[in-house]
């Protein structure tokens, strides 16, 4: 199923307004490799964690936390060497970035959740599920990163320190906050990204260039979400439109929503009809109600 656009029913809006937000609590984890983890929750009822991209901390997904939790309990994670959770010597690349999230999920209890990943969290969902299989999930939310599909994805400059102008390489700081800045189509508040900036700066150079390895085939994605057969809800701009098409033709339990108008972080640009595309999956695919 091939989804462009869709509008959502005017009813969940009201639903979403009308019932109290719940206050996040911070909790922590010690993984099996004895790096102590962080995750915020909020809410009660059926679970969805959400899983943050490359260096960013879990409370950059805080308007869903605020919204979403009227209805659900709501699990924001920091991935080992992000936000709120411990610096790691090792354990960045894709296996060990897969077994966090199962350790998150017993944490969690024995329920199945909806695993929300966006850019990079895409490919921590997709590693857990490849090594994990989905017995403990509900649905899969892919946000705006290549599945494996094709086509393949254009290749990006890579937001580190390794860009030289005419005075020698970027600064990393200045590089960070222009690849902030570049997250989003409208304008952020400057203090919004320079909170942003300080908190992917957290994450050590040698641990950034780690997670941007990607040590195995793109046909490791791929494997990964053509094996689970539980709803997939992939949302992605028009540059991975043609992904989109693929796995909505090849993935029986799949569906595709190729948005414009917004940027990487389309859930901050436009939270609420994010969250609403969300609820209107976990409501009519994964829980109807």
């Amino acid at each position: 199923m091939h989804i462009i656009l869709a509008i959502p029913a005017a009813i969940l809006g009201l639903w979403l307004s009308l019932a109290p937000a719940s206050a996040a609590q911070d909790r922590y984890f010690m993984t099996s490799d004895g790096v102590r983890l962080h995750y915020a929750e909020a809410g009660r009822g059926q679970t969805l964690v959400l899983v943050p991209g490359w260096t960013m901390p879990a409370w950059i997904f805080d308007a869903q936390m605020a919204d979403l939790s009227r209805a659900y309990h709501v699990v924001a994670f920091d991935p080992r060497s992000q936000g709120s959770s411990e610096i790691a010597a090792n354990g960045h690349e894709p296996g060990r970035r897969g077994q966090d999230i199962a350790e998150l999920l017993a944490q969690l209890g024995t329920a199945p959740v909806v695993l929300l990943g966006w850019s990079l969290g895409v490919l921590d969902s997709l590693a857990y599920v490849h090594a994990h299989g989905d017995a403990r999930i509900a649905g899969l939310v892919l946000v705006d990163n290549s599945v494996g599909e094709n086509p393949p994805p254009a290749p990006d400059s890579p937001p580190v320190d390794r860009r030289r102008g005419h005075r020698g390489a970027v600064p990393r700081d200045v590089s960070m906050r222009n690849f902030v800045r570049g997250m989003f189509a409208r304008p952020m508040p400057s203090d919004y990204i320079e909170r942003l900036t300080e908190a992917a700066l957290r994450t050590p150079p040698a641990a950034a260039a780690a997670l941007l390895a990607y040590p195995v085939p793109r046909s490791y994605w791929r494997e990964a979400v053509y094996s689970t057969r539980k709803p997939v809800l992939y949302i992605v701009r028009r540059g991975l439109a043609g992904q989109a098409d693929s796995l909505a033709a090849n993935a029986p339990s799949a569906e595709s929503v190729v948005l414009s108008g917004v940027g990487h972080a389309m859930f901050v640009d436009d939270p609420q009809g994010f969250d609403r595309r969300v609820t209107t999956f976990m409501q009519t695919r994964v829980w109807p109600r």
